[in-house]
């Protein structure tokens, strides 16, 4: 089963990604801040990873940098989900494989993980 990791703060859209993927047959953890996140078991990594860019002690874009420079998780994939930022904002301050602007289709997020999981 491939597992997802995702740092979002509103509890909506959390628990609908969080009951939408399950229903996909993913593992999901989800953190709702950047001080929850840096307190996982990094001994296990995910398939990929989706956060989002306006945390409340943090930027989703500098969690983005923290995996793309670690060599444990350099090469897992990186969706960045945001209703406030730019997407070429996005793209020039982290290396994110994918960018997705709130609102989204779920739809589209899911083919786009399974693309980046494959």
């Amino acid at each position: 089963m491939k597992s997802i990791y995702i740092v979002e703060d509103e509890t909506g859209i959390r628990d609908a990604l969080q009951l939408l993927l399950s229903f996909e047959n993913y593992d999901v953890r989800s953190f709702s801040s950047v001080e929850m996140f840096n307190s996982r078991d990094k001994s296990v990594n995910p398939d990929i990873f989706i956060l989002d860019v306006k945390l409340p002690d943090g930027l989703g874009t500098d969690i983005c940098n923290e995996i793309k420079n670690d060599p444990q998780t350099a090469t897992i994939p990186v969706m960045i989900i945001s209703a406030h930022a730019k997407a070429e904002n996005v793209i020039n301050s982290c290396d994110a494989d994918v960018f997705i602007s709130k609102p989204f289709d779920i739809d589209d997020v899911l083919v786009k993980i399974e693309n980046l999981t494959k």
